[in-house]
């Protein structure tokens, strides 16, 4: 039997099975499944986990103790890369809130224009099984931040960074009822890449060339420097 007739016979085996069951049998079913395993842990510790697969997905990572060190840490960002002070962010109510005259970063609110090079979005969760970062996309967070800027900067509270996919669902879950649902909900692990150039590993080819994360919390900068010590060489 051929891949897609067997994909056809198992899907109709499950329209039938659940043809005009009551929707409580079907979540009782699913529920039955379980979960998946998780992938290895390369540390054994969510918030090193995390770092660790963002470096691996070709992610550069910062990290910040408080929102003056946020500020801070974008700022050298900038710097390091562009010489400059300017880059652009959604109208998220935390970016807002930051001070960014600390930092002498001169952020323009709004969605990404032709010519700008550098994005800021403010991530819901992390996923430490995949570095994996969950946005919202909506009016006031554009997904056009998120994947068309040349650079795209993240900010992660560590509280925030989960164990498993299955862990990011149950958080945003809850988000989507309490707020309504989103434009988008985009899952970013990495800068954007292609093998379709000759079959070669091309990064930056339709959308972010470089993809930074700046964890914060006072457990970020132990974790990184433990990420360091375990990144493959």
């Amino acid at each position: 039997m051929s891949g897609g007739s067997a994909r056809s016979d198992i899907l109709a085996r499950v329209r039938y099975a659940s043809a005009g069951a009551p929707g409580e049998s079907v979540r009782a079913a699913r529920e039955a499944l379980g979960r998946a395993p998780s992938a290895p842990s390369p540390a054994g510790n969510t918030l090193t986990d995390f770092i660790v697969n963002v470096m691996a997905n070709h992610g550069t990572v910062a990290c910040a103790a408080d929102r003056t060190g946020t500020v801070k840490a974008v700022a050298a960002y900038l710097y390091d890369h562009f010489k400059s002070q300017r880059l652009v962010a959604g109208s998220d109510a935390r970016l807002a809130a930051l001070p960014w005259r600390d930092g002498g970063v001169l952020p323009r609110f709004g969605a990404l224009e032709e010519g700008e090079k550098v994005a800021l979005s403010y991530a819901r969760v992390g996923v430490a099984e995949t570095g994996a970062i969950v946005t919202f996309t909506g009016k006031a967070t554009p997904a056009a931040n998120n994947l068309l800027a040349e650079h795209h900067i993240v900010l992660l509270d560590c509280d925030d960074v989960v164990d498993t996919l299955e862990d990011a669902w149950d958080r945003v879950n809850p988000a989507l009822d309490k707020e309504g649902r989103p434009r988008g909900l985009n899952f970013i692990a990495g800068p954007s890449s292609t093998a379709d150039i000759e079959g070669r590993l091309v990064y930056g080819a339709h959308g972010p060339r470089a993809w930074h994360v700046i964890v914060i919390g006072e457990r970020a900068e132990q974790a990184l420097q433990q990420a360091q010590q375990l990144r493959p060489q």
